[in-house]
């Protein structure tokens, strides 16, 4: 199955972290084939370094096209904060057509995964 991986995250976090929150939601036989983000973050080196690391394009979105995409757990801390209320399963939606994990914390890092 493949799947879009969406990230949200704070500045300053390390390609472990983004590798590690990824790892630990992906379903069994998953293919990652890429990762999405708020497009502010998309050139954040531990986003950068973590796409490059697997070899998983990585996809920045402005926040008015995350803010446009319907999700089931928006959160009125991140609109306050960037713009939208979803980043991370937003970005994942943007990717695929149907969430199979919605989001996640895993320490400073948030990802959903989408097919």
């Amino acid at each position: 199955m493949d799947v879009t991986v969406g990230v949200g995250a704070v500045s300053g976090v390390r390609a472990e972290e983004v590798l590690a929150a990824v790892d630990a939601v992906l379903p069994p036989g998953a293919r990652v084939t890429g990762l999405a983000t708020l497009d502010a973050r998309a050139a954040e080196p531990g986003l950068v370094a973590a796409a490059a690391a697997r070899g998983w394009p990585l996809t920045g979105h402005p926040a008015a096209a995350l803010a446009g995409v319907e999700v089931p757990a928006p959160s009125a801390r991140v609109a306050a904060a960037v713009g939208t209320a979803s980043v991370a399963e937003a970005a994942a939606l943007l990717g695929g057509a149907r969430l199979v994990v919605g989001k996640t914390a895993h320490g400073r890092v948030t990802v959903a995964v989408a097919t």
